[in-house]
């Protein structure tokens, strides 16, 4: 991914937080007739090498595990907020006309070798720590003990577990650092006029880029 200086995000710490809040992810591996894409709801388990390790399972119909018997370069792509930043929001539109519509974003990239796990008790425990990660906001969190153990089981068994030991992770943060001062004030103001999710998500990263000193020429 090319990442220019001003964009981008050394904080693993960052990284990861974007990875846990925006867990759905873009797993794309060689196949035998190209690149093949995945959306992933994955688990980061920090504790697991120096940048984290990514658990989720596929569908055991899906042909991509039985690919995964070489050992094959994978990236997964999480994406964060977003939005458009449209330059009726910069006052220097008025003073100089310099000045163009873009799209702000954050992004992360985990590289790594991927494995498949066709193990029960594996799974077992991937899915009750992926539904305790998803469950946790819920006024009554659901646990797979709550279905019948034999109904999990079965589920279970239609699925296939991917491991990815992540070895290079990379993150982007374009939130307006190379604008001038009073357009990335005005960016703000803009987005949270704006009022979605993603714009005032985005509104919060333009500020704190703001107030951490991040600027560009």
């Amino acid at each position: 991914m090319y990442v220019s200086r001003h964009h981008r995000q050394p904080d693993l710490g960052a990284s990861h937080a974007l990875i846990d809040a925006h867990p759905l992810g873009a797993w794309v591996v060689p196949g035998t007739d190209g690149l093949v894409a995945n959306h992933l709801p994955f688990l980061l388990d920090r504790s697991r090498g120096p940048f984290g390790t990514l658990l989720g399972h596929v569908s055991r119909a899906n042909p991509v595990w039985r690919q995964l018997d070489a050992p094959a370069p994978s990236v997964v792509m999480f994406q964060g907020p977003q939005a458009y930043i449209t330059p009726g929001w910069y006052p220097g539109k008025a003073e100089h006309g310099q000045v163009v519509p873009t799209w702000n974003y954050a992004v992360a990239h985990a590289h790594g070798i991927a494995r498949a796990i066709d193990d029960e008790a594996w799974l077992l425990d991937l899915l009750a720590r992926l539904t305790a990660a998803n469950e946790a906001g819920q006024p009554v969190p659901w646990q797979t003990t709550d279905a019948p153990e034999t109904f999990i089981r079965k589920l279970a068994h239609a699925v296939v577990g991917i491991e990815i030991p992540i070895d290079r992770l990379e993150g982007k943060l374009k939130a307006s650092q190379d604008e001038a001062l009073q357009d990335r004030q005005g960016t703000v103001q803009g987005l949270a006029a704006v009022g979605s999710e993603n714009a005032s998500a985005m509104a919060r990263l333009v500020q704190q880029a703001m107030q951490s000193g991040s600027a560009g020429d």
